[in-house]
This record gives structure tokens, sequence and C-alpha cells, in this order.
């Protein structure tokens, strides 16, 4: 295992996108490396572990997960073996960042919290929009906005895959049977946004928009809490021109990207702006990797961001029970 002066050796798991976006924040992190990637196709992991730098790849998950040279695993492998290969990490003695939606169900990231706290490792969601900078500026300025009444959050950004689903070819991210769907891909970053500004809400519908593989292509919730209304609209088959906002009685807020918000504006009543800005040109995923690092090498508690992951998947389940 990693010690306070060593970096944390990951493993990857997956060679998606995402996988290349992390290992790109990685590499500009403190106190964190990639050890190795793991793919199903022995090609496809050497080729994804140049692209990299990592030290080896392997084609067995076995041996990624046996290996002494291994601290912790990136799991971004399809939605729905998420928690099968979260339990082997934790039943490996391995610290665990996995990609949202973290597994299908609340009940199963419940059981894996239980385990990873028993096995003494570190179980952490990659939920960028909660690590990251632009989150605390929001926070940071909601008190200004006085008694919150409304809010809209947005995230609809059309998959460039989407054409091969109209053409009757198979997606994962559009598979019912991965756990794909836009409401797991997107909207699950207004879902944790809400949950997290706001809290659990008292009720909530739904509506979706479904794509022919049987997924939600887009979608709303509404959900209510004691004097205040918030509704979220996602999609993967469109692209919304506009930003999210928080309505207060003295002011509003618009953000122009609620998974990383990068420019926040507050607009009093009277008409007046501000335009507040994330300095520089944080990586979407450097919060997150950082927390994970410091969690393992202080030994911290993520309880706190465990519970958010299990009320955003909670949310998820009651929203498409809403819309069923």
């Amino acid at each position: 295992m990693t010690t306070d002066s060593s970096p944390v050796r990951v493993a990857v798991i997956g060679t998606s996108v995402i996988s290349g976006s992390f290992a790109a924040a990685v590499a500009a992190a403190d106190g964190i490396r990639i050890e190795a990637v793991y793919s199903r196709d022995a090609e496809r992991a050497a080729d994804a572990a140049a692209r990299f730098g990592a030290e080896w790849s392997s084609d067995s998950l076995d041996e990624v997960l046996g290996s002494p040279e291994v601290d912790a695993v990136y799991i971004a492998s399809p939605n729905s073996v998420h928690a099968e290969q979260v339990a082997a990490a934790i039943a490996a003695g391995k610290h665990v960042l996995v990609e949202k939606p973290a597994v299908l169900h609340a009940r199963e990231w419940r059981e894996l919290v239980v385990q990873a706290r028993a096995a003494g490792v570190v179980l952490l969601e990659a939920m960028r929009t909660e690590y990251d900078p632009g989150t605390a500026l929001v926070r940071s300025l909601l008190p200004r906005l006085g008694t919150v009444r409304m809010a809209s959050l947005r995230y609809a950004k059309r998959s460039s895959r989407y054409d091969q689903v109209l053409a009757g070819e198979r997606v994962n991210m559009f598979d019912p049977a991965l756990g794909g769907g836009a409401l797991a891909d997107l909207g699950v970053y207004c879902l944790h946004a809400m949950v997290s500004l706001f809290g659990m809400p008292d009720r909530l519908t739904a509506a979706v928009v479904p794509v022919a593989s049987g997924v939600e292509g887009a979608g709303t919730v509404t959900a209510a809490y004691p004097g205040l209304v918030v509704d979220l609209s996602y999609s993967k088959i469109s692209t919304s021109q506009l930003g999210s906002e928080i309505q207060g009685e003295d002011s509003t807020l618009v953000i122009d990207l609620i998974a990383a918000p990068r420019v926040v504006t507050l607009v009093a009543a009277d008409g007046t702006t501000e335009r507040h800005e994330v300095p520089g040109d944080p990586h979407p995923l450097a919060g997150e990797i950082d927390r994970f690092v410091d969690l393992i090498a202080t030994g911290g508690d993520a309880g706190a961001d465990q519970l958010l992951t299990e009320q955003t998947l909670e949310l998820v389940e009651r929203a498409r029970s809403a819309a069923a």
C-alpha cells in the first residue's frame, strides 16, 4: 500500500473516453499515478496503457486486483458491472474511485459502503460536480439570494453516438442492459447538485422521452421542498443553449454549466449584475482526484460523500419510478 511519501498507484478499469480524461487529470495531480490499465481486450488495454503513461496492462482483472503494485482502482466500465467490480476491489484491499453512477441501486451502494468500512479502504464516487471549485463558488453565493424559491438545473447535450442509435446499432450508453440512459449519464449531475445544495426533496415527479433501445433519451424531474420548487431537465438526444439558475427573493444566480460551473452571474432584483469566474482552467476531474488522494493519505471519513451518493441513487430510482 501507499505511504505518506509515495504516490497512490492506481489501476484504470475501462478504456473509454472518460478514462482518458481521468488519465490527463492524474498527470497534473500530486500524490497519484497510473500504474496499470485493465480491459477484457488485451490489445486495447496495452494501447490505453501507452496513452495513459501506465507501467503495464492486463486483460485479467484478478491479476490487476491481486497485484501488490496497485493501491487503488478507478472504475470506468459499463454501469451494469460497477457493483461487482467495486466489491471485488474492496475484497482485494484496494481503494476505489468509481465513475458515476456508482452503481444501479441505492441498496447496492449501502452494502458496498459497509464492505469498504470493514476492509478499511476508501470508497468514493467520481462525482465531479461535488468537488468542483465552481460548485463551491455557487454555494458561497447562495446566502446573497435571500430566500430561495425556484431553481432550474439543466444538462442537455446531444450525444455524438445518438446517430448510431437511430441507425439501430447497440450503443453502451443507450443500452438498458448496461445501465445506460440519459438520466444516469447527465441527469445525475443535476440530481446530485440539487441534493448537495438543497437536501432531499419531499416530493418528486418525472417524465421521460424514451429512445428505441428502451432507456430515457431525455427527461424532466420536478422536486418539491417546503417553500421551494426545483425543476431538472436532461437530454442526450438534444442540446440546450440555456444555463442553470437559482432564484431567490433578492437575487438570481445564473450558472453556465451545472456539472462544472466556470462563470456564475449574480443578478440582483434591481437588474445589477456581478460576474464571478472560477480562476485558472481547472480540469473538471481534478477535484474528485484530490479528494480521493486526501482521503487515502489522511484516513479521512468519506461518510458525507457516500451519503450524497446514496441519496442521489435513491432519487434516480424515484425519478424512473415516477416516470414509468
